[in-house]
């Protein structure tokens, strides 16, 4: 039966909750976290330090595993500082690179960050973004993969010098494309990995490789990574199942959990109305009526964080110019209740929508939409460890209970 892993998605040292969660998880007996380098630029990993200062006596017991690959954040201006080998160029604010020398100088910052000289096992975070630039270009295919492999063998060639200097034990890939069909443009092929592995460890003088763990999108809709999972057992490596509760099918996006509605969302919703029932906050009044008629409208949650960033805050802040300092902090509390019952009221809508639509797969189980989709990871022999954030104490006890 697999374990569960501490996500660290989104978890920053900035929230004393995360902090928190992390030592709720370190007392419950979890023994792996799962981080990297790129998570809240940094932040997940300031965090996991930051817990673990409490916790001095545990940090053997815990596996930590971290990954490395895109450059964004304080990175990009690394980066414009002086330039990094081999750069995938993938959006104006998310470059990628997994040279064994820009590998080197992310693991530094990531020991500085744990406050370690040595972590268990360290990633590629999703190589493949060479492929889309390959594809993009127009690149023989043959050619495509030839350059692929070169990239990902210079890789194991640090990483095997990173096991022999003493900073990591082991090291693996961590791939979105392992968990796609194999005549996927985009599929990353894996059978040779183990070849590009012991060819690394010879030419750093190792006696062994120490290629140790894949990591893929494994969940009840998204399947085809279970055939990349077999092949891993069979070569004695380990698999980490990420993504068990967001999970995509016919291009779309599901949150795989229940969500209850909001008792407390009318109540704040019509007291901000009432309060925004006036000329100079008409744009406001008109705004809080469109989200309300809205709300079930979100294909999952994510669409609606996306949109909350992107949309509805910006047009908060440029309507609250016009208000006074002091009535603008009571606004912005009035606004930011409203916004907590509203994501409520969005989630428990997404939920209801994705109940429906994905009956087929849940129709045989009478839990929870999440532990029948954690139960149907955790039941998977070949998978080891199925990675679920945790941000709050109360997911950590949830998550961990479903063990027992």
């Amino acid at each position: 039966m697999s374990n569960f892993a501490f996500g660290t998605y989104r978890v920053t040292d900035l929230n004393p909750q995360h902090i928190e969660a992390l030592k709720v998880a370190i007392d419950s007996g979890i023994t792996m976290i799962d981080t990297s380098s790129n998570y809240m630029d940094g932040g997940a990993e300031r965090a996991i330090a930051l817990a673990f200062r409490e916790y001095e006596d545990k940090i053997d017991d815990i596996e930590i595993v971290s990954k490395y690959g895109y450059i964004q954040g304080s990175n990009m201006q690394l980066h414009e500082e002086e330039p990094f080998d081999d750069v995938v160029e993938y959006t104006q604010d998310c470059f990628h690179c997994i040279a064994k020398s820009f590998m080197h100088s992310q693991l530094t910052l990531t020991l500085k960050r744990l406050e370690r000289e040595k972590i268990s096992c360290y990633l590629i975070h999703n190589p493949e973004y060479y492929l889309y630039e390959a594809l993009k270009k127009g690149v023989d295919k043959d050619d495509m993969l030839d350059e692929m492999y070169r990239r990902i063998e210079d890789a194991f060639v640090g990483l095997e010098e990173e096991v022999k200097a003493g900073r990591i034990d082991s090291y693996g890939i961590s791939s979105n494309s392992f968990s796609l069909l194999q005549n996927s443009a985009e599929f990353l092929p894996f059978e040779d990995l183990i070849t590009l592995a012991d060819n690394a460890s010879k030419i750093v003088g190792n006696d062994n490789h120490h290629f140790s763990t894949i990591q893929l999108p494994i969940n009840i809709l998204e399947t085809e990574g279970l055939k990349c999972a077999s092949w891993a057992k069979e070569n004695g490596l380990r698999v980490l199942a990420n993504r068990p509760l967001n999970a995509q099918k016919d291009n779309l996006t599901f949150r795989l959990a229940e969500y209850d509605e909001s008792k407390e969302y009318y109540h704040h919703f019509n007291e901000l109305m009432e309060v925004c029932d006036n000329e100079m906050l008409k744009p406001l009044y008109n705004l809080l009526e469109q989200l309300d008629v809205s709300k079930h409208k979100f294909g999952w949650i994510g669409d609606y964080d996306s949109f909350l960033y992107a949309q509805i805050i910006p047009h908060f802040k440029k309507t609250l110019e016009v208000v006074d300092e002091q009535n603008r902090d009571t606004m912005l509390n009035f606004i930011d209740l409203y916004l907590q019952e509203y994501r409520k009221m969005v989630s428990f809508e997404c939920f209801k929508s994705t109940k429906f639509q994905l009956k087929s797969y849940f129709n045989d189980c009478t839990l929870s939409m999440q532990e029948c989709a954690l139960r149907f990871l955790s039941l998977k022999d070949d998978i080891d460890y199925i990675l679920v954030g945790m941000r709050k104490p109360l997911y950590v006890n949830e998550i961990l209970s479903l063990k027992q």
